[in-house]
């Protein structure tokens, strides 16, 4: 098969991180795939040839231009199915390039583009503008076989929307390296000591700092007493909302909080031990059509507060794994939050339940439930 993405390494982010796992996975099972990627990039990955496309930088994205190095991708690997990751420019034009060789397509719906543009357009402005761009997400994705949703709010969204031929896939998520262990790993604990050295109840954030995670919220949090905001990723916002969480902490009035802490971008083990040194999982955004970190921030034996809309609401099990807060109510988020600020036992039996959730969610087994969709597209294109 090939994958056409939109978002290769180096760049970090959801898309990336599926299309590496399940390209890992491919790998394993014993299947050959070709990707075709944004450059620069690896020329392999995991085995796999990688045709790199010429990029420009678009908000901190590396994005690829949909030249005619796809149709020539294609023609050269000549792939039993073409699965195309979000797609947009790269994938619209490995939608077209694809039924011009009549090869069976599997689209992988990802990134909540409409709302998104509706987020960063004022008024009528923005709701014009969303409304287009479901117009062109609609026609690009009446071009695949199959459309594959994460979540089934997702999935309803995609259906009131007219998409035709959609399905559910989820994602995995690397048990083997997000899971509870790490808490007790000794440069775990030094990581812990220095970023709560008076015993703060670390409040900890992962994903891309930028204006559609709606990080603004986090505000809110800053005051809570005895509390460290730690926020790994990197973005457009970072400079911005560094300053404006602490100045919330500065403004507090009697013994402020120490000032948050930005970590960076992390991966790998130095991610599992970020992920290990918090006490509370919080994300913020209400357009996620999934939410990865959610996941990971589960299998790492941590409660987890998220919006009650899109993703999350297939993600987190509200009183049982953590609680989903009313994005319209304000100070709901603190209102969980601080439940479970103020009870370490709350904390402990909900984290305890996270790794259980995902347990049967390994990138195996959702690369395999995957190869049944390619399957079943090859199929629908025969018949």
């Amino acid at each position: 098969m090939a994958i056409a993405t939109e978002s290769f390494l180096p760049s970090l982010n959801g898309v990336t991180t599926s299309v590496c796992r399940v390209a890992e996975s491919l790998r394993e099972q014993g299947h050959k795939a070709m990707i075709i990627a944004p450059g620069p990039a690896p020329a392999t990955f995991a085995g796999h040839v990688v045709r790199t496309l010429p990029g420009v930088p678009v908000r901190g994205f590396r994005a690829g231009l949909p030249t005619r190095g796809v149709r020539r991708a294609l023609r050269d690997f000549r792939p039993d199915v073409v699965h195309v990751a979000s797609p947009f420019l790269v994938g619209a034009r490995g939608l077209h390039n694809a039924k011009s060789f009549d090869i069976p397509t599997v689209a992988i719906y990802q990134t909540d583009m409409p709302n998104y543009v509706q987020q960063h357009g004022p008024g009528a402005l923005g709701r014009g503008a969303s409304s287009l761009t479901w117009e062109w997400v609609r026609r690009l994705h009446s071009r695949a076989d199959l459309t594959l949703a994460p979540s089934r709010p997702t999935l309803e969204e995609l259906r009131a929307h007219r998409i035709p031929r959609t399905g559910l896939w989820g994602r995995g998520v690397d048990t083997r390296l997000f899971n509870p262990t790490w808490k007790e790993d000794p440069d775990t604990r030094a990581l812990k000591q220095a970023l709560a050295p008076n015993g703060e109840t670390i409040l900890g954030y992962v994903g891309r700092l930028a204006p559609e995670k709606e990080l603004h919220r986090l505000a809110e949090l800053a005051q809570l007493p005895g509390t460290r905001l730690v926020l790994v990723g990197e973005g457009p916002s970072r400079n911005e909302l560094g300053a404006r969480l602490a100045e919330v902490v500065a403004r507090t009035s009697g013994r402020p909080n120490l000032p948050p802490a930005f970590l960076g971008p992390r991966t790998g083990a130095d991610l599992a031990r970020a992920y290990a040194t918090f006490d509370v999982f919080v994300h913020t955004g209400t357009k996620e059509t999934f939410g990865q970190t959610l996941q990971e921030g589960a299998a790492s034996g941590l409660p987890v507060v998220a919006p009650a809309v899109g993703g999350p609401l297939d993600l987190v099990a509200h009183g049982e794994t953590g609680y989903l807060f009313d994005p319209e109510v304000r100070g709901d988020i603190t209102r969980w939050v601080a439940e479970l600020v103020d009870s370490p036992s709350l904390r402990e039996s909900m984290g305890a339940a996270g790794p259980s959730m995902v347990a049967d969610r390994s990138w195996d087994s959702l690369t395999t439930q995957l190869v049944g969709h390619y399957e079943h597209a090859i199929g629908a294109r025969a018949a």
